[in-house]
């Protein structure tokens, strides 16, 4: 949100570009964009955030190591953070071709700070800060584990048996049990680079 401020004042308010951009000479910045901005920003980088972490935390759950979760994760999530900010992006810049100065700024704002969250932040920031961070990135107090719902798209059996809640395996046969996990190490052996695209 500060770097996009940046980029409107630097355009808007000093005029760098801005005749070059049609908008006209430079001016002050409207007083509501700053409260719009950060209502919109806020969800949509809350977007991809989710999309990115979920994903990780899936991977951590399975195979418990901080560094292959990390590395799949953003392989497997970035082309879609990368495309929605692409499609976004372009949205935004189109508001330049209005003509009107405050829809301008509006749509460059969102632009900068669009491209500077998915393609700094979002794939570059976010992935390296929690691989240096390791296993500390999914530490939570046992006391509010037991207490926080587990939520999940997929059921727990679907998961590696070590990351499955104890007690509730459906498979109660032992042999029946042994085939799963032996079916789902070979399925998660794959590295990122075994990875289609």
């Amino acid at each position: 949100v500060a770097s996009a401020f940046g980029v409107v004042v630097a355009i808007f308010q000093w005029g760098w570009g801005s005749e070059m951009l049609g908008l006209g000479r430079a001016g002050p910045i409207e007083p509501f964009l700053p409260v719009i901005m950060v209502s919109v920003l806020f969800g949509l980088s809350m977007d991809y955030q989710v999309f990115l972490v979920s994903r990780m935390y899936e991977e951590w759950l399975e195979t418990g190591d901080n560094r292959r979760s990390v590395r799949v994760g953003l392989a497997e999530t970035s082309r879609v953070i990368n495309s929605a900010a692409v499609i976004m992006i372009s949205v935004f810049l189109a508001f330049v071709l209005s003509g009107d100065r405050v829809i301008a700024m509006f749509g460059i704002a969102l632009a900068a700070a669009v491209a500077l969250d998915a393609f700094v932040l979002r794939t570059l920031l976010v992935p390296a800060l929690m691989h240096m961070l390791g296993g500390a990135n999914w530490w939570l107090p046992k006391w509010l584990d037991r207490r926080l719902p587990r939520i999940s798209i997929e059921p727990p059996e679907c998961r590696e048996p070590h990351a499955s809640i104890p007690g509730q395996h459906p498979a109660a046969d032992g042999a029946l049990l042994d085939t799963l996990v032996k079916a789902e190490a070979e399925e998660h052996k794959r590295d990122v680079h075994d990875l289609p695209g």
